[in-house]
This record gives structure tokens, sequence and C-alpha cells, in this order.
């Protein structure tokens, strides 16, 4: 005689047979999407390097040209002090990601 199905039966995350197969989970290990969001969370606060760079050099680069035509210098030498202001800009937040 074939026993009736009750609706409990019929959950299968109720059934004992599915407990046999799958284990619970583990309460201290995190899953890989919480991992996954608390990487992005993590991309959008952390400081890019070249972002803060390029916001610092336009104003740099604009009070060094203030202060080379107040000194009446040669342009050929102030290009020379913008590029090299630019390069020491740029080598700085290159280094920045491998510290």
């Amino acid at each position: 005689m074939t026993r009736r199905l009750e609706e409990r039966d019929l959950r299968s995350l109720e059934r004992r047979s599915m407990y046999a197969i799958f284990h619970p989970l583990d309460v201290e290990e995190r899953l890989p999407r919480e991992l996954i969001h608390e990487g992005r969370r993590q991309r959008l606060c952390e400081i890019h390097f070249l972002e803060v760079t390029g916001a610092l050099y336009l104003p740099a680069l604009i009070m060094a040209m203030i202060a080379l035509g107040s000194a009446h210098v040669n342009p050929l030498l102030g290009f020379v002090v913008m590029s090299s202001l630019f390069m020491g800009f740029l080598i700085y937040a290159i280094s920045a990601r491998y510290r």
C-alpha cells in the first residue's frame, strides 16, 4: 500500500534524503557572491593614485606657470620645467601602485 503524499513531503528542502546528500553550509565560511560584493565595495572606495595626481597636476602646472612667468624665465626652460613636473607626477602615480 502506498503512502499518501503530504505537503511537507513535497518540499524538497525538508526531505531527509536532501540532508543526507547536501551538508549544511558552514556559518563561518563566506559565500563567493559576498566576496565579489566586498571586492566591488573596496574598489569603489579605493583612492586611485592616478586620479589624485591628475587632479593635483593642473593646479601645480598653473602655479609653476605663474611663478615662471613672473620671473621672466625663457619659454624653453619653462617647457622643460612643465614636462619634468608632468613626468614627476606620472612616475609617482605609477609607483604608488607597487607600494
